[in-house]
């Protein structure tokens, strides 16, 4: 009897030492440069191979969460761009930290708690995706053949392999999140992964549902530009009648000479006013050429803006974009790296937003992958800013409704510390919309406390 009660509280201790420290205690990171102190969250960071032959090796920060680790819901978060760091979602959105927001001198940029962290009732997989974004590498080239559906494909092979090396989250409930880009491929891993399900290869995945933030569905989102651009009074009745006639409501591609002069004529008006958010001053680095997106309008979703190889040196306080210049400086600090595990060789120079002229946006619409995941009865979760100019409300909210769901609970306001926090429509099959007030591109970047909120009540299944 003495013998089994040993051998039974040696189980205990070993359950406990597994789940206080998921991956090697090499991977845990207690103190970071630039932050005041011990970090008082549970961050690990590393590598987990893909492909067969691992070449491919994606780089993750992982954060349990504050409140019970074991049970919480676990994201899985990918950035936008696409080819940004998930360091933007990390320590501009939803993370535990922020940067300290104040003149470089040349120093160490610093860090401070972020209070409405989404790791407050979630663990959070921070994943650098695709290869080439932020840490992630590949061991055999450097013009890895990558796209929309590669990319998905490899990101849903990290997830089930991080799992299958930190098993004690394979009974979490998993949803997988991202904004701007990654909105469109969001979708698309989660469909691989209810694929894995259905087909027995992943029986024991607890896949709950998706998180899409200001989303690029189609390039039908980016042709509401002009549309919400005339309902913010930026342009005149009388073009935008003229443009949409002429145009037949298709601006992406101008048909004819007539259109291609109207929205010239359109593009001239809004060059002055960052897409991002249209209240905020546009700064030195936002000069986005409106001009130079008729082929596609990459530009409006790559964000070219936030791109510093080296940083811009006329950025001034007061622009959004200068705490992406202090992440540049940060990130690239020698003894930042050696703190977040990074190895050495690997990445020469760490961009935030990693523009790669090889990959394919290979899926036109992500539409059918959206119809198909709710259809099955998985949760979704789709928010806009009601400022953002980039990818507005307008498209997202048209591409919701033409999947045709019975609307469940009326559009209505949520409100947050006794405030209109936003708009929120649920529909049939577990979608949920939420038009964030105030919020731009990306919500939680510049609404942090509402989204929280937003955040909070959805993943606990409460009414927003």
């Amino acid at each position: 009897m003495e013998l089994l009660l040993s051998s039974m509280r040696a189980l205990l201790v070993l359950s406990t030492l597994l789940f206080s420290s998921s991956a090697s205690s090499s991977n845990v990171v207690k103190t970071l440069p630039g932050f005041d102190g011990p970090l008082s969250f549970h961050l690990e960071t590393g590598y987990i191979g893909v492909e067969e032959d691992n070449d491919v090796q994606l780089f993750y920060y992982f954060i349990k969460s504050d409140r019970n680790p074991k049970e919480d819901p676990l994201i899985a978060w990918i950035s936008g761009g696409p080819y940004c760091s998930v360091l933007s979602g990390l320590a501009f959105e939803i993370g535990p930290l922020r940067f300290d927001i104040k003149e470089y001198k040349g120093e160490l940029p610093t860090l401070v708690s972020h209070p409405y962290s989404w790791t407050k009732v979630s663990n959070i997989l921070f994943i650098d995706a695709p290869v080439w974004t932020g840490f992630s590498y590949s061991k055999s080239s450097t013009n890895k053949e990558d796209g929309d559906i590669i990319s998905s494909k490899r990101i849903s092979t990290f997830i089930k392999r991080w799992l299958e090396e930190n098993p004690i989250f394979k009974t979490n409930p998993l949803y997988i999140g991202g904004d701007s880009y990654s909105g469109k491929i969001v979708p698309v891993i989660t469909h691989e992964l209810i694929k894995d399900i259905e087909d027995g290869r992943e029986k024991h995945l607890n896949l709950k549902g998706y998180i899409a933030g200001n989303p690029l569905i189609s390039k039908e989102d980016i042709n509401t530009i002009y549309p919400y651009a005339h309902r913010m009074g930026f342009i005149p009745d009388e073009l935008y009648k003229s443009a949409k006639k002429r145009c037949r409501g298709q601006y992406l591609e101008p048909m004819n000479s007539q259109c291609a002069e109207d929205v010239k004529a359109m593009d001239n008006l809004i060059s002055g006013i960052d897409a991002r958010n249209i209240l905020e001053k546009k700064c030195v680095d936002d000069n986005y050429n409106f001009q130079n997106h008729a082929a596609g309008r990459r530009s409006l979703v790559m964000d070219s803006h936030m791109i510093f190889s080296p940083p811009p040196s006329n950025l001034t306080l007061g622009c959004r974009s200068y705490g992406f210049m202090l992440s540049y400086y940060w990130a690239n600090n020698e003894t930042v790296r050696e703190a977040l595990h990074i190895k050495k060789g690997t990445i020469k120079e760490w961009i935030r937003c990693n523009k790669q002229p090889n990959y394919v946006s290979d899926i036109p619409s992500s539409l059918p992958f959206h119809f198909d995941i709710t259809t099955r009865g998985y949760r979704a979760l789709i928010y806009s800013g009601d400022h953002d100019m980039r990818i507005p409300h307008l498209g997202t909210q048209a591409a919701i409704k033409s999947l045709n769901f019975p609307v469940i609970d009326h559009w209505r306001p949520f409100t947050f510390d006794g405030q209109v926090a936003g708009f929120t429509r649920s529909y049939a099959n577990n979608l949920t919309f939420a038009l964030v007030k105030g919020g731009g591109h990306t919500s939680p970047e510049m609404c942090p406390e509402e989204c929280y909120a937003m955040f909070e009540r959805w993943i606990s299944f409460n009414p927003l």
